[in-house]
């Protein structure tokens, strides 16, 4: 055995570790060499298997900054800043205002900024409201709009843990929404009775629309992006046959709507009558809960996220994988059927073709926005529920085309898939390498203690 691989005399100095190991390339010889203790080996660590972890220095801010948290925060900032150079650009009040700038600058700045204060205004407080139901409705508006979102992002952010892209969402809305309303407008039974059996009917509805996504997943190896989006297809049409049959038709009716469901099938209203704003919104506070207990504290999450992490390795630890990959759809299934729930249940109190609108497709930008985290696709879901409640005020007093709000959301989603780019931007690059200074915190190993090493093998 060469000398390089005899271990440390007790009375030997242990070599001084740096602080902070920045330099992704340097902490590689770090783990090859030990510290410069032995020569370099013939297969470098990076290609021995397994991921190199990250240094456990820096500071708190640091790893904030580079964290994927904040990497999100800056996608929207970028998005909102680009979504208001393209309203300025294409502005004639701008331009118009532009002539005299140097003479009156806060015309121009006012014409600038006017279709983001509108934006808030209708998004979360209108101080010009001649009372305080007017100047609240904007924030319960937003409320009432994300609920669907937050329920369906939900259901994607999950599957993605489970390293499954659900596409479906649309789809398992409809027939959520197709299961609840029948409940709801066919059956007659007290209030409480009749609503928990129509959430339950949602729940199982979309249950089973994502089942059947993880079943042929799992025994036959279809891809799950090309048979949701099949699927999608099915239960668009599936409902707009079953709007113009007897069974789900309004009677009297030549429009393809339902019957109004029960009042016992519907939410209670949380602020009164003059507001939207309904108690499917704590549903979704409560969805959002149980999926971060599912994730973080439950045997069954932790097999959905060892299965999403590496399936080979899990089935190798025991995990049945085919019976994760069926329950993790089943119940982002689930999810999303809630969020037809909270449109048949809450906001539309009927079914129509136009149920799902883009909700199920939205809730996978929410979800990529959120993380596939709970509390972050919970926070995603307001942010795009507030887009769409104040782009409405936003085109109604500034004319400004409701569609850049289409435009910021797919920036937003543009520079999630893009973080070295969102790093480089704001000069946030964790890969950026540092001055070589040989002492201790440069993030560099001591030139002299790797050719020792070498030289003795």
């Amino acid at each position: 055995m060469s000398e390089s691989n005899t271990p440390r005399q007790e009375n030997e100095a242990e070599p001084e570790r740096p602080e902070t190991l920045d330099d992704e390339v340097v902490l590689d010889v770090a783990l090859d060499t030990a510290d410069g203790a032995m020569a370099p080996s013939v297969i470098p660590a990076t290609s021995q298997g397994g991921q190199i972890p990250h240094a456990a220095g820096g500071s708190v801010f640091r790893q904030i900054v580079t964290g994927n948290a904040m990497v999100s925060v800056l996608s929207v900032l970028l998005a909102i800043v680009l979504g208001g150079i393209l309203m300025a650009v294409t502005n004639p009040k701008v331009a118009e205002t532009a002539g005299y700038f140097f003479a009156q600058p806060g015309d121009m700045l006012t014409e600038v900024f006017r279709p983001y204060v509108a934006l808030v205004q209708g998004a979360i407080f209108n101080w010009a409201g001649a009372d305080a139901a007017a100047q609240l409705y904007p924030i319960t508006e937003t409320l009432t709009v994300s609920t669907p979102l937050i329920l369906a992002g939900l259901g994607v952010a999950l599957a993605f843990r489970a390293g499954l892209f659900n596409i479906g969402a649309q789809g398992q809305i409809i027939f959520g929404a197709l299961f609840g309303a029948y409940v709801g407008f066919t059956w007659h039974l007290p209030f409480l009775v009749h609503l928990l059996l129509v959430i339950v009917a949602g729940f199982v509805g979309g249950a089973v629309w994502g089942g059947v996504v993880g079943l042929l997943k799992a025994r036959t190896g279809a891809h799950e992006v090309i048979v949701t989006i099949m699927l999608n297809y099915i239960a668009n049409f599936l409902l707009l046959f079953l709007l113009t049959t007897p069974a789900f038709q309004r009677k009297g009716s030549t429009n393809p709507i339902s019957p109004f469901l029960d009042q016992t099938a519907l939410f209670p209203e949380l602020l009164g009558p003059q507001f939207r704003l309904h108690a499917g919104f704590l549903l979704a506070v409560l969805a959002t809960v149980f999926v971060w207990w599912l994730l973080k504290r439950s045997t069954l999450g932790f097999e959905f996220r060892a299965v999403g992490a590496n399936q080979s390795a899990a089935r190798t630890a025991g995990i049945n994988v085919p019976r994760a990959v069926i329950l993790v759809m089943a119940i982002a299934g689930a999810l999303a059927g809630l969020a037809g729930i909270a449109q048949v249940s809450g906001t539309e109190k009927y079914l129509s073709g136009g149920v799902a609108a883009s909700i199920g497709f939205d809730a996978i930008t929410v979800a990529l926005l959120g993380r596939s985290t709970p509390w972050g696709t919970f926070f995603a879901g307001l942010l795009f529920g507030a887009f769409r409640a104040g782009g409405v005020a936003m085109q109604a007093e500034t004319q400004t085309p409701i569609d850049i709000v289409l435009v910021i959301q797919s920036l937003i989603v543009l520079f999630i898939a893009a973080p070295p780019l969102v790093r480089a931007i704001f000069g946030l690059n964790p890969r950026k390498k540092k001055k070589a200074t040989g002492g201790p915190g440069s993030g560099t190993i001591p030139s002299g203690k790797i050719e020792s090493g070498a030289a003795t093998a």
